[in-house]
Parts: structure tokens; C-alpha cells; sequence
């Protein structure tokens, strides 16, 4: 067991991942904005941060001696359908700020200490096949930049022995799918949606992987249909 730091842990997917890891003997630092909802989770260091002001980690986030993984849950959304000629730059700095511009300063941060522990980055993206989303262009766009960064991330980092995984998991139950879905007039049903808590479990396989191989991307698909 090492020590695990979590961005996002305040989310359905983050929080989940947080009690998870912590379960399972992990040392955890939760990173979000909500100190007194960081603190509900027993064992957990919490660490108070905005990832929407990227360049104001430094000054939040002290780099610690030791990190034996780095896991970037944190993201933010546009609950409504709004088309590029409709989307203001305060919601693609914000997007992009907390979906890719903070993953990619806390990263470079923290990689001092995952090099020494020859540590791991994983990052939770969307849906594998990144692609463009009518109305959606900012996600979407945060998204795709978030996998540039990790694929150079892992290109960059093979020789200081760092591993790096993307999960792209599916359609996951947390209160932040509902609002999106019932945004674009979807089905929210969290019966057919992978489980915050089955996504963790997945998480923590990912860091278990023994030393001499990892995996470098992971999709998670909710179960077909049983019934």
C-alpha cells in the first residue's frame, strides 16, 4: 500500500474512489474545494484546492516526499445544450481549466515525487473514442486535451518508470450524468450505468498491476442487459 493522492474527491466517481482506496490501506490525500465533505471520509488527508485557478496550485498544494500514484477524477461540465456560436470563453476557460489545464499542472507538481517512487498517473476520462459532441463542444474539447496529455505523459515519463492510464468509462450513475442526460433530453436509468463504486474497484486493479507490466488505457462498459 502507498500514498494515493485524489483530485475531484468531493464527485460521485472521486469520493468513491477516495473511500475505495483508503479501504483498502492506501495513506489518501483528497483534493476538492469542500473541506468539511473531504473530511466525512474516515483515514483521508484532505487537501482544500481550486482546480479551476491552475495556477494558484502551487501555492495550495505542497509536493510531498513521497507519491506512489496520482489520480486525476476531477471534472466539470455545461449542464445544457449550448452550441459554439452560444459558448462563452468564461465556460471553456473554466472547462478547460479544470479538465485539463489543473491534471496538467498537478501533475507536473507532483512528478518529482512519482519518479522517485516510480509512481502511477491514472486519469478518468469519458467514453473511449473521443469525438466531438454537438452542443457539448467544450467538454468534449477538455476531454480529447486531457488524452494528448496523458499520451505524452507516458511517452515522456517511460524512462523515469512512471506508468500512466486513462480510464474512458461509460456512462456512470452519479447526480452530474442524470443532469447532463435529462439536458439532452436522454434516459437516465442508474440501474443500466456502471456503479461509482465498480469504476473504484476498477481504479484500484489498475494500481495493483505487477511491476512488470501495467495497463496504459482501460474502457469500462456497463454490463449488457440480463434481464
Amino acid at each position: 500500500m502507498g500514498e494515493v493522492m485524489v483530485t475531484g474527491a468531493t464527485g460521485g466517481i472521486g469520493r468513491a474512489v477516495v473511500t475505495e482506496l483508503a479501504g483498502a490501506g492506501h495513506q489518501v490525500s483528497a483534493v476538492g474545494r469542500d473541506l468539511a465533505r473531504l473530511r466525512a471520509v474516515p483515514g483521508v488527508r484532505a487537501v482544500t484546492a481550486d482546480l479551476a485557478r491552475p495556477q494558484r496550485l502551487a501555492e495550495a498544494i505542497e509536493p510531498p516526499g513521497a507519491l506512489d500514484a496520482l489520480v486525476h477524477c476531477a471534472g466539470v461540465s455545461v449542464e445544457a445544450i449550448v452550441p459554439v456560436a452560444d459558448t462563452s470563453p468564461a465556460v471553456w476557460q473554466e472547462t478547460m481549466a479544470v479538465n485539463a489545464m489543473a491534471a496538467a499542472e498537478l501533475t507536473r507538481l507532483m512528478l518529482p515525487a512519482l519518479r522517485r517512487s516510480h509512481g502511477h498517473v491514472v486519469f478518468l476520462n469519458s467514453a473511449r473514442g473521443v469525438r466531438s459532441v454537438p452542443g457539448w463542444s467544450a467538454f468534449a474539447a477538455s476531454k480529447a486535451a486531457l488524452q494528448e496529455l496523458a499520451d505524452s505523459l507516458r511517452a515522456e515519463e517511460a524512462g523515469n518508470g512512471v506508468r500512466v492510464t486513462t480510464i474512458y468509462p461509460g456512462g456512470t450513475a452519479t447526480e452530474r450524468l442524470r443532469r447532463v442526460r435529462a439536458a439532452f433530453g436522454s434516459d437516465y436509468d442508474p440501474q443500466r450505468c456502471i456503479k461509482p463504486d465498480t469504476l473504484a474497484a476498477m481504479v484500484a486493479w489498475v494500481l495493483a498491476a505487477p511491476p512488470d507490466a501495467y495497463v496504459s488505457e482501460l474502457s469500462v462498459l456497463a454490463a449488457p442487459d440480463r434481464n
